[in-house]
């Protein structure tokens, strides 16, 4: 814990009413961003979600295929980033996609983390071997707020480990960590372990994104890159539905982290009902 609490120390760590503040500011300007080629990226970003109690191999085989789709149906935008589902529908992904996009996979217990930790890396290491391209795993924030701070990082170490290529996005439930400081630490924590990819929340049990949860993690993520020249990828998800949700989330990677990050490989969206939403604006 010592270790990790002398790193804390090398990263700003902004008053609350400046995050509001500048959070304001950003979102003030985000209407500017109302453009097709905007919204267009926003798509390009979306990591396509089916995480239901319902799923099955016909239902995401059916999923799939709507993407297949669109290809033919706008081929003047570009396809979703990925498609994120549980662990066990990736093969029927990987045997139905026909087009260029992710296989994204929740793993580690989601959406809760509480299960053996080898069942843990059995899953990612499973979801890999099935076809998965990325790896979303749920912060053990048990773990975290308890101050578990060299179990959590060997968890994440050993999850990533098992990803073997593909990359890791670390839920950090945002949600739940409640304050600026806690998020803070559980970035530069996620980071330090190997994280590729920073996701704010599973949005499935606890409060989803928020502004101001989304800017001190780009913040974090900048100083990150200013002391180690390493890019983490900001994933933005849970409840993320109308076109002025996605344009708040766009202002605030853009205003915090430059034009450098506004592209699918350091940018997503979690989301479902998104992707229509874009479209009929359009």
């Amino acid at each position: 814990m010592k270790k990790y609490e002398e790193i804390f120390k090398n990263y700003p760590h902004p008053a609350d009413e400046e995050i509001t503040r500048k959070t304001a500011e950003i979102i003030a300007k985000s209407r500017e961003n109302n453009r097709p080629d905007v919204l267009k990226f926003l798509y390009s970003c979306i990591d396509l979600t089916s995480l239901n109690t319902d799923d099955s191999r016909e239902s995401i085989w059916k999923f799939v295929e709507t993407v297949n789709d669109f290809d033919d149906l706008r081929p003047d935008m570009d396809n979703v980033a990925a498609i994120c589902v549980y662990p066990n529908f990736v093969q029927t992904v990987k045997e139905a996609l026909t087009v260029n996009v992710g296989i994204a996979s929740v793993v580690a217990g989601f959406p809760a983390a509480q299960t053996f930790i080898e069942v843990k890396i059995a899953e990612a290491a499973l979801a890999v071997a099935n076809g998965a391209d990325e790896i979303d795993m749920v912060l053990n924030v048990g773990d975290f707020l308890d101050g578990n701070y060299d179990e959590l990082s060997i968890e994440i170490e050993e999850i990533k480990n098992a990803c073997r290529d593909a990359e890791l996005k670390v839920i950090l439930e945002t949600g739940l960590l409640k304050t600026s400081e806690n998020i803070r630490k559980a970035a530069i924590l996620s980071m330090y372990s190997g994280a590729d990819f920073l996701k704010t929340s599973t949005g499935k049990i606890y409060p989803g994104a928020n502004p101001e949860a989304v800017y001190v993690i780009c913040q974090t993520v900048r100083e990150y890159y200013r002391q180690h020249n390493r890019k983490t990828g900001v994933k933005v998800s849970g409840g993320v539905r109308t076109v002025e949700d996605a344009l708040k989330y766009y202002a605030i990677v853009k205003e915090t982290l430059g034009e450098e990050w506004l592209t699918p490989e350091l940018f997503r969206i979690g989301a479902s009902s998104l992707s229509q939403n874009i479209l009929k604006v359009l």
